[in-house]
């Protein structure tokens, strides 16, 4: 339970009810001073974008450094035995 704590919210009903039937969007406090109009059209925008998709990237990029980190273990070793 929280105390204290007295928020604004934006209330969106979904386009596509299949996933889900609302969302709630809690405003920070320096949103104060923008319209609600565009404060509406940015919260439909960003429903209707959906989120982004970065773990591809993410993936990518993890791969590489696990190879990077491979290569490096193993010339460290090599070097090693060598000496």
């Amino acid at each position: 339970m929280v105390k204290g704590i007295s928020r604004q919210v934006i209330v969106v009903h979904a386009p596509d009810p299949k996933l889900f039937e609302q969302a709630i969007f809690i405003l920070k406090d320096t949103a104060q001073g923008v319209s609600e109009d565009a404060l509406l059209k940015e919260a439909e925008r960003v429903i209707r974008s959906g989120a982004p998709e970065k773990k591809h990237g993410l993936l990518r990029y993890g791969a590489l450094w696990a190879a990077i980190g491979a290569l490096m273990t193993g010339s460290v070793w090599v070097l090693t035995a060598l000496l």
